[in-house]
């Protein structure tokens, strides 16, 4: 650059950056893009692969974006005003930006990547939003919306036509028959009256794992409704899987417990906030991240964090539950989230490292969830008000994990932590509950274990502790530091003791690896209480045999996407019209 024009550095710098995002959405759009291609062409392990590219997609442009820019800064990449300077210009640029949240995001990660262990820093990066959360409201709405009349089936053929996938129908007619019992039902159920009811489905379909989903919402006059159509594409052509209404089964599928779907976004918060209309107990940060934009859910979190400490007075205490050996768990009871970070030493008979822990933490945000593992966000230099944590809770953290804390007379700073949606402990949960609820969650316990063996994943330790209750009642996996892909582990007989010296022997009297597994061992530890333990034997007492591992080995080995419903099992149509016959009217 000429001497002259030093001064256009910082405008340089800014525009370097803005095309690279301009590249990185480019590329992130294309990838979505891919999701109904692959759905068509049964591409299933395309489609995993995509999202987990997609996720890495943000991190390499970032971390190529930032060599880029400091290349270009030279000497002056340290100088706060070129920096003031470059967020001015760049400001100036995205304020008009159908995607201006996710393009500040994109600068804030550059920067920080720019200026390693900086925290936050509110004058050169976005830390604040810098307007209302919505870019701007299109002239084109996002979703198609339809009048709804006495001739339900005509109403649905009218929704489906507007969505063009190249496939045929595997029995439309049949499918449409499905839809109008199934809404009747909702009518019926909720008293409401078709006449005043209108639905609103948004243009992009959601793509995830086998699934294609049309979603969208039902004004009824009064209230608005889930209205959530899934459809799969099978040996004989596509088919409606099932009508989803009900809350529960809505929530799950937009669960921070599940993988993000592929959806093409033109405007990410007219998204979310159609999304949120149906889905209010979900925060706006759960909702980018499951639209694919987990990078600026995050940001979005930490802004509503930052609200909540200014409005909140309580101290952090440690999490309840039985202490783990790896992770100091911490919480603001005020807050639906937990803080965990990596302790300096783990107590035997844990063996991992801190480096292992980290990429299980990772490999768990790349890998398909199945609604059974949490997602976490991960915080490097996190600052925090001393005078929320007491003295007590201080000298635990730095006992703990004295190498991640750092105190300054007003300040906490956490070198590194996650932070995950706060759960109840199963093992906490099953003290005061009901023999129903007991057996519900009980239940939920074993389909979590086999739903991660489906995805290829084997939790290691399998304690109760080790998973937690949702709101909905979900038992969900949070523990990754012993987890390993399931196709890795040796599961084995344990073999039978030649003498009564093999059999009364306190240490095994046969070889035993480091990934080998004995199922048949499983009931002497995962549940203590005699009544839960023989609740699970009969709901899932398949797991105590080594035939069910190595039947899931070996399907996950021939490449078999196992499904896993996002969903109810009894809200699909096969279950739920299974006596239905071709000639019924």
């Amino acid at each position: 650059m000429p001497h002259m024009f030093e001064k256009l550095l910082p405008y340089e710098a800014s525009h370097l950056i803005l095309g690279a995002y301009f590249n990185y959405w480019h590329a992130f759009r294309g990838i979505t893009k891919r999701a109904q291609i692959r759905f068509e062409n049964r591409d299933w392990t395309g489609i995993q692969s995509d999202a987990r590219e997609r996720i890495s997609l943000y991190r390499d442009a970032v971390g190529r974006t930032t060599e880029q820019v400091l290349l270009l800064m030279g000497d002056r990449r340290n100088d706060d005003r070129v920096w003031k300077s470059i967020k001015e210009y760049f400001t100036y640029e995205v304020k008009n930006f159908n995607t201006r949240n996710i393009a500040e995001t994109f600068y804030n990660s550059v920067y920080r990547h720019s200026h390693k262990g900086l925290s936050a820093d509110e004058n050169n990066m976005f830390v604040h939003a810098t307007a209302t959360y919505r870019e701007f409201k299109s002239t084109d709405p996002i979703y198609h919306s339809f009048s709804i009349d006495q001739d339900l089936q005509y109403s649905f053929r009218s929704i489906l036509r507007r969505y063009k996938i190249d496939l045929p129908w595997e029995n439309l007619d049949r499918d449409l028959g499905f839809l109008e019992k199934t809404f009747q039902e909702v009518i019926d159920t909720r008293s409401l009256f078709i006449e005043q009811c209108r639905i609103e489905t948004i243009k992009s379909i959601f793509f995830r794992n086998k699934g294609a989903y049309i979603v969208g919402r039902l004004w009824s006059g009064r209230e608005v409704i889930p209205f959530v159509i899934p459809m799969l594409n099978g040996q004989d052509g596509l088919f409606i899987d099932a009508l989803l209404s009900e809350d529960r089964d809505v929530s799950s599928l937009f669960s921070y417990n599940r993988s993000y779907f592929l959806v093409d976004v033109d405007i990410a918060s007219e998204m979310v906030d159609f999304l949120r209309s149906f889905l209010p107990t979900k925060s706006l940060g759960e909702l980018y991240n499951s639209i694919g934009f987990e990078k600026h859910g995050k940001t979005v979190f930490y802004r509503d964090f930052l609200r909540h400490l200014e409005k909140s007075k309580d101290q952090f205490i440690e999490a309840p539950g039985i202490k783990g050996m790896v992770m100091h768990v911490f919480m603001l009871p005020s807050y639906n989230v937990v803080f965990k970070i990596i302790k300096d030493h783990f107590a035997p008979p844990k063996q991992v490292t801190e480096e292992e822990v980290k990429y299980r933490y990772e490999l768990v945000n790349l890998h398909d969830r199945a609604g059974r593992m949490t997602d976490t966000h991960m915080f490097e230099n996190l600052v925090f008000d001393r005078n929320r944590f007491s003295e007590e809770l201080l000298t635990k953290l730095l006992k703990d994990a004295g190498s991640k804390v750092t105190l300054g007379e007003e300040t906490v700073e956490i070198k590194h932590l996650y932070v995950e949606k706060k759960m109840t402990p199963l093992n906490i949960y099953l003290e005061t509950a009901s023999e129903e609820d007991a057996e519900d969650v009980i239940d939920g316990y074993g389909y979590a274990i086999k739903e991660m063996a489906a995805v290829n994943i084997f939790p290691g330790d399998m304690l109760l502790k080790n998973f937690g209750v949702t709101r909905l009642k979900r038992v969900v996996f949070y523990d990754y530091d012993e987890i390993g892909f399931l196709t890795d582990f040796n599961f084995r007989v344990i073999p039978e003791a030649r003498d009564e010296f093999e059999e009364m022997s306190a240490t095994p009297y046969f070889h035993v690896g480091h990934n080998d597994i004995f199922p048949e061992e499983f009931p002497r530890f995962l549940i203590g209480n005699p009544k839960l333990r023989e609740m699970f034997h009969r709901l899932h007492g398949d797991l105590y045999h080594v035939k069910f591992w190595r039947d899931m080995q070996e399907r996950l080995r021939r490449q078999e996407i196992v499904e896993v419903y996002p969903y109810r099992y009894r809200q699909r149509f096969c279950e739920k019209f299974a006596g239905y016959k071709e000639t019924d009217p």
